[in-house]
């Protein structure tokens, strides 16, 4: 069996079928100039007629109907034989010439928009299932396997720089560009199909056709398909000598979707720290500043504007502060910008800055400026040898209603507010994890600590700023007294921690005897 492999192939029959018809009506205008006879079906055949284009009807080229609601038009041998034989191959040539089967040079092909109807709200079962594409997915294997003499057209992405290939060819298609476009096929058939079987798998029981197809959100995949495309390679991983590469979901949401507007390229350790301080900051409703480094919070405030919370924020730790990257929930304006802008930091993540603020910071050529939109909550996946953990996304949340007070002596209204601004930022500290806070402000950070003792007395040795009138935050509960005690000694006049503990009781006589108001959450928030 041979075939052809010459560098360019020239193009004579091109078959379109797309769902979204974006650029369909200018690419195929390219390659009727070339002579390209066009061939289509439904929508996509009246959008190139409207457009003054002559083409074939599928049916015209099969000698058979469209049928079953447009479920078989494409799916012919006239069809995937013009795909799939071998030119240049004695016997596949005999056999197409035996049962007039004209080839088919280039296939242009996008699929029912199959997850967009999976997240329409109480989309019925039987509109979801008929959403399942068939004959494009299988013209798509069939003109990628034969690559190399057919070109796989399937994404709109693709067409302005086919178009000018065409031009530059007078006609033809390279085979590195068939090559190319026949991985990326090979790419969105794989991820159509996971999309399929994920969405699928979801639904345990398979409801009637007119019944909404509601999936079972509280159980994990049977299989767990994981299909994001390379977005970038990074220049090392955590160290030099490690190799990374950024995967994203496409949809431009996130850290990993973020617009960069200025500076170097984002390193493996900036993206990690900017998911950490963009996940802390999106706590708050108040203006917000996050100064993180290695993942962990050294600073966090809320105030009345982003000037105001981060000075409070940088006050916490100014030294630690030194080479970190910020997250702020508001756009940064010309104020905050130029106060910023006095500390040496990697990387600043918003949801805008205004020109004035980016042209505060355009002196500092290396700082990474990045606006980043709000991804959805998706689980949580780690890496264990031989496989992988998935779990929910931490996202427990108490209110001051749902607190339970267990010592004699209630919080007051301002510790009461400090507690819960210290358990928020707690919630994403590395374990074990003691913070101290005042007023929207934290004072110390005890992060990643192997004794809960050791988390107070460092977050308390850390502190720059006076502890007496603090309150205290703790992950995990109490085991002992001594842990209490410690954040007592330091200055803390209230603490929050999730209880649960058999010395529970030991630890608010503790507190009693100390003066100490406690409140349990029932919640806990480990971080490793």
């Amino acid at each position: 069996m041979s075939s052809s492999t010459s560098t360019v192939k020239t193009i004579r029959r091109a078959l379109l079928s797309v769902t979204d018809k974006t650029g369909l009506v200018e690419l195929a205008k390219a390659l009727a100039g070339f002579g390209v006879e066009l061939i289509s079906t439904g929508g996509s055949a009246r959008a190139l007629r409207d457009s003054g284009l002559t083409v074939k009807d599928i049916s015209d080229l099969t000698g058979f109907p469209e049928m079953l609601d447009g479920r078989v038009k494409t799916l012919h041998p006239r069809v995937h034989g013009g795909l799939l034989y071998i030119r240049g191959n004695a016997e596949h040539e005999a056999a197409v010439a035996a049962h007039q089967i004209q080839p088919i040079d280039m296939v242009v092909v996008n699929l029912y928009a199959f997850e967009k109807t999976a997240a329409q709200p109480g989309v019925s079962f039987g509109h979801l299932i008929e959403n399942i594409d068939i004959g494009g997915p299988s013209m798509v294997r069939s003109a990628a396997k034969n690559f190399e003499d057919v070109a796989i057209v399937t994404r709109v992405s693709d067409y302005p720089a086919l178009i000018q290939e065409l031009v530059s060819n007078h006609g033809a298609i390279t085979r590195e560009t068939r090559w190319r476009l026949a991985k990326q096929a090979f790419a969105t058939t794989a991820a159509y199909d996971s999309a399929i079987a994920n969405t699928l798998d979801s639904i345990a029981t398979a409801p009637a056709p007119a019944n909404a197809a509601s999936p079972d959100t509280n159980a994990f995949p049977s299989t767990l398909r994981i299909n994001m495309p390379l977005a970038q390679s990074l220049r090392y991983g955590e160290n030099p000598h490690q190799r990374a590469a950024l995967y994203s979901d496409g949809s431009g949401l996130g850290v990993a979707g973020a617009t960069q507007l200025q500076g170097k390229e984002l390193s493996f350790n900036n993206l990690v720290d900017l998911d950490a301080c963009w996940e802390l900051v999106q706590e708050f409703d108040d203006p917000a500043v996050i100064i993180v480094k290695h993942t962990n919070p050294c600073g966090a405030a809320t105030g009345h504007s982003i000037l105001e919370a981060y000075l409070k924020a940088l006050a916490c730790d100014p030294v630690s502060a030194f080479g970190s990257v910020v997250g702020i929930n508001r756009a940064v304006d010309a104020e905050a910008a130029a106060e910023i802008a006095r500390l040496f930091v990697e990387a600043i993540a918003a949801p805008a800055f205004t020109p004035e603020a980016r042209e505060r910071f355009a002196a500092k050529k290396n700082l990474r400026l990045v606006e980043v939109r709000n991804a959805p909550t998706r689980p949580v996946v780690k890496h264990v040898s031989g496989g992988l953990l998935l779990q929910d996304a931490d996202t427990g949340r108490v209110t001051e209603d749902e607190l339970k007070v267990v010592t004699w002596r209630p919080p007051t209204a301002e510790e009461l507010r400090s507690l819960i601004f210290a358990w928020r930022v707690c919630k994403h500290v590395k374990s074990n994890a003691i913070v101290y806070a005042r007023d929207g402000q934290t004072v110390g950070i005890g992060a990643g600590q192997m004794s809960r003792v050791d988390a107070a007395r460092f977050g308390a040795q850390k502190a720059v700023l006076p502890l007496k009138g603090t309150v205290a935050a703790s992950d995990a509960f109490f085991p002992f007294p001594d842990g209490l005690e410690t954040v007592a000694a330091a200055g803390a006049t209230a603490v929050i921690q999730p209880g649960g503990s058999v010395k529970d009781d030991d630890v608010i006589a503790a507190a009693d005897r100390l003066g100490i108001a406690m409140v349990f959450t029932g919640i806990r928030h480990f971080r490793h």
